[in-house]
């Protein structure tokens, strides 16, 4: 792990940087920064128990193992992976690969992560799979998601970290790998890259609270099979969807086109980014909040709310310059905010301070 001051000294290096990301995306086409809103703060561990009907798969493993000769798997993308963060998030949204990102997050904490050889991992777990893969293409989305949850939970033994919901590794790629524990999202993750190179169509669902996977048939958006990614991939019916609902957002009423909507790959990294910002800031780890804060900025640049709170920290912790910029940013966008007279009361405050860094 690094060193807090280190981090809080790449923290200011890497709002420089991301900035100056954000502006060449902007120029390249950039879509959709989610807006903060949108997110939500990571609350108790799911249950069980309240998300109504569930279907487990059946635990064999058809394909584990298989002797079948492997298929190829899809083609590479044909631009330069990103090597740094800032790089990728300056990418029009359909070309930013999850995985890629959920690296470099976790090279921020492990300094001499190899990222290719990360990645390599998701090749090795879903060899059995892509090995059955003209099996599996063969079969409905329901059978497609049972065999993958098979062979992920049933063979490989991933599983959701009941035990330490709020433990940073759940949100870190190479620990997931590592230890087969996680939560929702990062377990979707595993779940929709491992599938994905089976050719089986698995997409994450941002869905209130929990996050999903759906599964579909090739070209069709009208038969999506939900499910759960951290309770070992059971399909969740309608019922179990609106009780999961009902738990996040009780007088919501489920609207499938709505709630089981494709998570952009903008929005995963987003969703994942503020599960560590909570954890870190929950565990009085600010110089490491800030940086996952510098992290979706840089992926949602006029995130108002998440520039008031970066901007906020960044104070906090001397980073005064920084702050100035956020603060200043945040007037930009909206100048007649309830607060602006604070906000601007607090920048001539941070105006008469010298930055610590410096």
């Amino acid at each position: 792990m690094r060193d807090p001051e280190v981090v809080l000294v790449m923290g200011e290096r890497s709002i420089a940087l991301a900035r100056a990301g954000v502006k060449l995306g902007l120029r390249a086409g950039t879509k959709g920064c989610i807006p903060w809103a949108q997110m939500e703060t990571p609350g108790a561990p799911p249950n069980p128990e309240r998300f109504g009907a569930l279907s487990p798969p059946a635990l064999t493993t058809p394909f584990a193992e298989s002797a079948v000769a492997a298929s190829p798997l899809p083609p590479a993308p044909t631009f330069a992976r990103p090597s740094t963060f800032e790089q990728l998030a300056a990418l029009p949204d359909e070309c930013i690969d999850v995985a890629t990102g959920a690296a470099l997050i976790a090279r921020d904490t492990y300094a001499t992560l190899d990222v290719e050889r990360t990645l390599a991992r998701l090749d090795e777990l879903a060899a059995p799979l892509v090995a059955a893969a003209p099996e599996l293409r063969r079969l409905p989305p329901a059978a497609q998601a049972d065999a993958v949850s098979s062979h992920l939970y049933g063979h490989l033994g991933f599983r959701g970290n009941e035990q330490d919901y709020y433990d940073p590794k759940n949100s870190l790629l190479p620990d997931i790998l590592d230890r087969k524990l996680g939560i929702p999202i990062t377990l979707a993750l595993v779940y929709c890259e491992v599938a994905r190179r089976a050719g089986v169509r698995a997409r994450g669902i941002s869905f209130p609270g929990h996050f999903l996977v759906r599964v579909d048939p090739p070209g069709r958006e009208d038969a999506a099979v939900a499910v759960d990614p951290f309770f070992g991939g059971r399909r969740l019916d309608e019922q179990g969807l609106q009780r999961l609902l009902e738990r996040a957002m009780p007088s919501q009423r489920l609207v499938p086109a709505e709630h089981l909507a494709p998570a952009t790959p903008r929005t995963m990294l987003v969703r994942m980014l503020i599960n560590l910002k909570w954890i870190h800031a929950t565990r009085g780890d600010f110089a490491r909040a800030l940086l996952a804060l510098d992290r979706i900025i840089c992926l949602t640049p006029d995130s108002v709310p998440a520039l008031r709170e970066r901007g906020s920290l960044a104070a906090r912790l001397g980073a005064v310059e920084s702050a100035r910029a956020d603060l200043s940013r945040l007037l930009e966008l909206v100048p007649h905010a309830p607060d602006a007279t604070s906000i601007r009361q607090r920048l001539e405050e941070l105006r008469a301070k010298a930055n610590v860094l410096n």
